[in-house]
């Protein structure tokens, strides 16, 4: 469909309700002691920027939601994943809860964070072709703000800065390129779609290399 300032006056959820005040400080409550890698900002910096992404590219009030609480899942401490899921279910509702699962990374059957880095991150990025398209947008947002955060600490921390993550450079590249390799598929012209190849774009150029020179398979590191 094409855009017009027609479409855009029914873009977006409207206002928001008291879930939405609620989720937040869910957020808050779960993600209190969490700081951005290598830094004292506070993570939740991180989630109220997706949540806005998700807001400003057209999404749900449940899918803003999602984007508040993606992380509350896989980041739960040892042993209560399935609880911190079952909770989302009661508070906000089983389409908040979907999305949570369907955009939470590497869970085993316990609602836990398991498996390396490689084998969590290639499941994720194959199973994004039959990913709910309405977690799909929270997924490309999440991707869209930590993709931008890491273009612009590497041009001010230099090239040093890949060492601060648990993968290096070539599979941070492989990962991000795949992920909007998969959003651009599924979600041909839209916005969130065309911010996300911008965010790459941005993480090629500051790694000083180009998309076309990322493979299409997850380098092996030596």
């Amino acid at each position: 469909m094409t855009a017009t300032l027609e479409t855009r006056s029914t873009m977006g959820s409207g206002p928001l309700s008291e879930r939405y005040d609620q989720a937040l400080q869910f957020a808050a409550e779960h993600h209190r002691e969490q700081l951005r890698k290598g830094s004292q900002v506070p993570y939740l910096t991180h989630l109220m920027s997706v949540s806005a992404l998700v807001l400003e590219h057209g999404g749900s009030e449940d899918q803003a939601i999602a984007g508040l609480l993606h992380d509350a899942v896989e980041d739960a401490p040892e042993g209560q994943g399935r609880a911190v899921l079952a909770d989302i279910c009661e508070r906000f509702g089983d389409a908040v809860a979907d999305i949570v699962q369907a955009c939470s990374d590497g869970l085993d059957a316990d609602g836990n964070r398991s498996g390396p880095w490689p084998e969590r991150k290639r499941r994720y990025v194959e199973g994004l072709a039959t990913k709910p398209a309405d977690a799909l947008l929270v997924t490309a947002a999440d991707k869209t703000h930590n993709g931008l955060c890491i273009a612009a600490d590497v041009r001010r921390y230099g090239q040093d800065f890949w060492t601060t993550f648990n993968a290096g450079r070539e599979e941070l590249l492989w990962y991000y390129t795949s992920v909007e390799r998969a959003v651009a598929a599924r979600l041909p012209g839209s916005s969130i779609a065309g911010a996300l190849r911008r965010a790459v774009d941005e993480l090629a150029a500051a790694a000083g290399t180009e998309r076309s020179a990322v493979p299409v398979e997850m380098p092996v590191r030596s």
